[in-house]
């Protein structure tokens, strides 16, 4: 799905807790998350820190929407 949305000519930012499997599909622009069960959180932290966590991985894949790339790119 990620490369179909490119090929539209919209950047797709694919957040995944598998980098390797991100890149055999063949996404661009990957973000590395927590993990499998909870790719976007951590329920074991605060809530204040789940939200901090949270916060930081949106604004490391938004800053990854806005760099130019020519290859595939892992944004760590």
């Amino acid at each position: 799905m990620v490369k179909e949305i490119e090929r539209a000519g919209l950047p797709v930012v694919h957040m995944c807790t598998i980098v390797p499997i991100s890149k055999t599909v063949g996404a661009n622009r990957i973000v590395p998350t927590v993990a499998i069960p909870h790719p976007l959180g951590n329920p074991n932290l605060s809530y204040e820190d789940e939200k901090a966590l949270r916060r930081k991985l949106v604004e490391k894949a938004l800053k990854a929407l806005q760099t130019p790339i020519e290859e595939q790119t892992v944004f760590e």
